[in-house]
């Protein structure tokens, strides 16, 4: 089994979407950058967070990264706390804050071991999207989560996907979980294994999306250039082909009544 601190290395060495931007690292410029790339490539993202819909809501954000979801969070309203494991990821998202003037409440931890890092309270949402997957015990964390809902919570998570063309072509040797070489711990999940995880909770929906495009080398370059296969597709085709075989699974569940 990894260790969690081979998992922490990985993220400090380069936290996640740290290079959408080559702009100077901290400035406003490197911030608004980042976002416009992030949720131009996954659009669902917004539209699962639902932000605007958390105004005045109390929301816990399990690995929050660089902060590009958090602050949009915050900008919407939100009363949020974040926990982040890579503390070089907590430092930007920190300074993220500060650059936009937006609060926060700022732990740096072990998601598995959530009730000794943050006050246990009763928040409106738990969100941790593409997270729990990169953890040595994903059904610890899951545990954790269930102390911090009451009846009226949601819980929305971003898992990988067994059943998806990405997991296809890293199966076939043609690609890899994340942007950097080398990520300790990727787990994928059939629904049905996303079930068995989540047995305690009462799942309200389940779905798939987000198939990556464009030519890699190209995107490096922030060229947005689509590989030849995705480029001859209807638009509605490819979108079949996300909700079918997309890289995302999207869960939203509630606490068992």
């Amino acid at each position: 089994m990894t260790d969690i601190k081979v998992v922490k290395q990985y993220w400090d060495k380069r936290p996640c979407n740290i290079r959408h931007s080559p702009k100077q690292v901290g400035t406003r410029e490197y911030f608004d950058e980042v976002e416009r790339r992030k949720y131009f490539v996954e659009p669902h993202i917004p539209l699962f967070a639902q932000f605007e819909r958390w105004k005045g809501k109390r929301v816990l954000e399990l690995g929050c990264g660089i902060g590009t979801d958090s602050i949009n969070f915050a900008r919407a309203g939100a009363d949020l706390t974040v926990v982040e494991l890579s503390p070089k990821s907590l430092e930007i998202c920190r300074e993220r804050f500060r650059c936009y003037g937006l609060n926060a409440r700022f732990y740096q931890g072990n998601i598995e071991e959530l009730s000794s890092i943050v006050p246990v309270e009763k928040y409106d949402l738990v969100y941790s999207f593409g997270v729990i997957h990169h953890t040595p015990h994903p059904e610890k964390v899951v545990s954790e989560v269930k102390k911090y809902m009451g009846e009226d919570s949601e819980f929305r998570l971003m898992l990988y996907a067994k059943n998806s063309w990405k997991a296809f072509m890293i199966e076939a040797g043609l690609d890899q979980p994340e942007a950097q070489n080398g990520c300790p711990i990727a787990r994928t999940y059939s629904h049905d294994e996303i079930r068995e995880l989540l047995r305690e909770y009462e799942i309200i929906s389940i779905e798939q999306d987000h198939i990556f495009p464009y030519v890699v080398e190209k995107y490096i370059n922030y060229e947005y250039v689509k590989q030849p296969w995705f480029e001859a597709m209807p638009e509605k085709m490819f979108r079949i082909l996300e909700k079918k075989l997309g890289w995302h699974t999207l869960i939203v569940a509630r606490l068992k009544g």
